[in-house]
């Protein structure tokens, strides 16, 4: 039985691809010797750092080298973020077309040198001042080898993105939120709508030019028993502002007239030169409203 049991281990039968001729299969016998042979002929990179390696930066760099060169259509840059951090080698970033985000994902998911099979996040940044403003990033994480590596893309407020539901389950509202904030628009998605602003709303919220204040403000209508949306409407009576004394005037609480005060020595005082300074500005413009409405009473005809 002993005998039996090593003849077979030295003797198995092996599948191997036929290099020659007609694509198929052949099945032939070899030995351990040989089979471990041809194994190590190619080498291969896996992802992560080794742990055996003192430069850990330079295993980072030869994992990207084969990504590059299996997937050379697919990768137009690569880089490594972090490369200084001798802990993990850096964080391996690949840069890919918008058409290639999907296969990308996939191979990285269903190869067996990377294995990144944990989605983190989806994620957006805006960048208003390029053609195509949109980083799409999406960063994996590989728990065989302890690694992670993220992919990013760039598009314009025009070009869809093939949505990466596909592949990973959990980016379905990663990319509804990338979609409600930056309008980045997911093509075959299950269910894109927003997800953190209203329905209604025809404005992304973390684009660069949208504005602090927004363009709408919300209220509870005591009438219509619910809450409704209205234009922003900023109150500009606070909007004064004296650029010689622009700390020492503050509105009166309950009415209308404003008192002037300096700042000596952490007391608060009066100040009559900055109140006689705006008491001479009101008049003058009082006196070019005046004669504003002098000047087109007079050209009005009768």
């Amino acid at each position: 039985m002993v005998g039996r049991f090593w003849l077979h281990r030295l003797t198995r039968s092996t599948v191997l691809p036929v290099r020659h001729g007609t694509l198929g299969f052949r099945q032939r016998s070899t030995t351990s010797d040989e089979l471990n042979r041809e194994r190590s002929a190619d080498p291969v990179y896996r992802a992560g750092p080794e742990h055996s390696e003192p430069l850990r930066l330079e295993s980072q760099k030869r994992f990207a080298a084969s990504i590059v060169e299996m997937l050379p259509k697919f990768i137009s840059a690569v880089y490594i973020h972090h490369g200084h951090d001798v802990n993990s080698g850096g964080e391996l970033v690949l840069e890919v077309p918008p058409t290639a985000t999907v296969p990308v994902l996939r191979f990285l998911r269903d190869h067996a040198t990377c294995r990144f099979r944990h989605f983190i996040d989806c994620c957006g940044v805006d960048f208003p001042d390029r053609p195509d403003r949109f980083r799409v990033v999406y960063n994996l994480q590989s728990l065989v080898y302890n690694t992670r590596i993220r992919v990013q893309t760039h598009v314009n407020e025009l070009t869809p993105l093939e949505s990466a539901t596909s592949v990973f389950k959990g980016a379905d509202w990663f990319e509804r939120e990338v979609y409600d904030m930056f309008g980045v628009f997911f093509m075959n998605h299950p269910d894109l709508r927003r997800i953190l602003s209203d329905y209604g709303t025809s404005y992304h919220a973390l684009r660069k030019d949208f504005p602090l204040s927004g363009y709408e403000e919300v209220r509870y209508d005591e009438v219509e028993k619910r809450v409704v949306y209205e234009p922003l409407e900023i109150t500009q009576e606070f909007r004064t502002f004296d650029f010689q004394t622009p700390w020492e005037h503050f509105p009166a609480a309950g009415g209308s007239e404003v008192e002037f005060f300096r700042l000596v020595k952490g007391q608060i005082v009066p100040d009559p030169e900055a109140a006689a300074r705006a008491s001479s500005a009101q008049q003058q413009q009082q006196q070019q409203r005046a004669g504003t409405a002098s000047g087109a009473s007079q050209r009005s005809p009768g």
